[in-house]
């Protein structure tokens, strides 16, 4: 197809004819710097990424991905790959290589009667939802709708249905991946197992994954519980937090958090702006029980809002979008920790002190269920043993106020890292560095991913990522 010539830089980098071949034969878009799409389409959900690719190829099919890694490889370019572009990181766009953009690869196929589902890589998990729920089914993905499946599922993947039916990764029955070679493989419990092995928690680091085939569950009505209460009350609620999991069944997920009173229908004037410490609770499956759990939140200490009732899966699924809008400026870190003892309490019931943008949050979420009954080594996820993953969010708008928003993070993640259980969740890190993602492996894991690493992908084409490097 038809291109606008490339940019003076880019021409420095790649001649004009291979870009027009490469296009030629590309079924999908070709976008260069200078196009009217160009700076729409490089822009992620993090606003602190600013990155500038001489390429932005938007794939039409699976050909059109082969074509653009085979392309990178013979030009020598660093590979970026989007599919929904929304981990903070912001390694789904990079500077001066080509990004390999699956987000027009929405295809799905839902099997009512197996309980399976197609899903081509470039689909949100709203899109996702909305297809699999019209059967009145799910599997477990995300927090947040406009998360991609491929980048949550690939790092491991948890959302409100994961203590109930595992992590988005658990219930991932098969893949196909276009390799750093340019081959297409099928990873499954039959093909390719070691591959199947290491896309389930080890990121894109051994591929792109073009479609994934998952187990789908039935799920249709959730009960949701969401208690705002004042932040003064930070301690007593996340006491009773620390009890309340401990007693929670399996179909019942929740996070405690202290952040701002956010402006919502349910939450009165006066409150909005407030500092607040919050629990949210969904349930699904049997709701007999729901209420009795739902009066067990709403009746701590002095509510300032609350919202308890029945709602469609999808709707709690949308829930926490208007707090994550695409284009704030975000910097997080993330914690594994074993409990919610009385000195990680103490911390975190300060956490809001310094805090001076009003999106700043820190969330605490309950682990384990299902996810901790899948053994240790079946995957490439770790810490399945971790009972909580505590997430500090610093979220701006006014690029001024970078260094006191990320100190700001990063002075209340030191002092909770005394609590770690030596790692952290791969899809919640920035650019951390290779001993941060060393960590959040654990070394037996790390180990047989560098070796997969070196079998997969030995020059390191796919390195934009929580990296593994290959193995020697």
């Amino acid at each position: 197809m038809p291109v606008q010539s490339p940019s003076a830089s880019s021409r420095s980098i790649l001649t004009e004819s291979r870009i027009a071949a490469f296009s030629r034969a590309f079924s999908g878009n070709v976008i260069l710097p200078g196009s009217g799409e160009y700076e729409s389409v490089r822009r992620v959900w993090n606003g602190m990424i600013d990155r500038r690719p001489e390429i932005i190829a938007r794939c039409g099919d699976v050909h059109d991905v082969v074509s653009a890694v085979r392309f990178a490889r013979e030009n020598d370019l660093q590979v970026a790959v989007r599919g929904g572009g929304h981990n903070v990181s912001g390694n789904a766009m990079c500077d001066g290589g080509i990004v390999i953009d699956l987000s027009r690869m929405k295809g799905i196929q839902v099997d009512a009667v197996q309980r399976e589902v197609f899903a081509q890589g470039g689909l949100t998990w709203g899109e996702f939802d909305g297809a699999t729920q019209a059967c009145g089914l799910a599997t477990p993905g995300g927090l947040v709708s406009t998360t991609g499946i491929a980048g949550l599922t690939l790092g491991g993947g948890f959302g409100w249905l994961s203590r109930k039916y595992g992590l988005s990764c658990d219930n991932l029955l098969s893949a196909d991946v276009v390799t750093a070679s340019g081959e297409v493989l099928t990873a499954s419990t039959t093909e390719h197992q070691d591959l199947y092995w290491g896309i389930r928690g080890g990121g894109g680091n051994f591929g792109i994954v073009t479609s994934f085939r998952f187990k789908l569950h039935p799920v249709s009505t959730v009960y949701s519980t969401l208690v705002f209460r004042p932040v003064v009350e930070a301690r007593q609620t996340l006491e009773f937090y620390r009890d309340f999991t401990a007693a929670c069944p399996d179909d019942v997920s929740s996070f405690a958090a202290l952040a701002t009173a956010p402006p919502a229908p349910f939450i009165p004037a006066s409150s909005q702006g407030l500092k607040t410490v919050l629990i949210a609770t969904c349930q699904c499956g049997a709701l007999e029980n729901a209420e009795r759990v739902s009066r067990s939140v709403r009746t701590l200490g002095h509510p300032v809002a609350e919202l308890s009732s029945p709602m469609p899966y999808v709707a709690i699924q949308c829930s926490s979008d208007p707090i994550a809008p695409p284009g704030m400026r975000n910097y997080w870190k993330s914690e594994f920790v074993a409990e919610l003892s009385d000195q990680l309490i103490e911390v975190l019931t300060g956490a809001l002190d310094s805090a001076s943008s009003l999106m700043n949050a820190v969330h605490v979420y309950h682990m384990q269920g299902a996810i901790s009954r899948v053994s240790t080594d079946a995957t490439a996820y770790s810490y399945r043993n971790a009972r909580f993953l505590v997430v500090i969010i610093a979220s701006w708008t006014d690029p001024s106020q970078d260094t006191e928003q990320i100190r700001w993070a990063r002075d209340l993640w030191e002092r909770i890292r005394a609590f770690s259980l030596g790692g952290a969740y791969v899809n919640f890190l920035g650019n951390e560095g290779d001993e941060r993602v060393r960590s959040s492996y654990g070394e037996a894991t790390y180990a047989r991913l560098t070796s997969l690493k070196q079998i997969y992908d030995p020059s390191n084409v796919f390195r934009l990522n929580q990296n593994i490097p290959p193995g020697s």
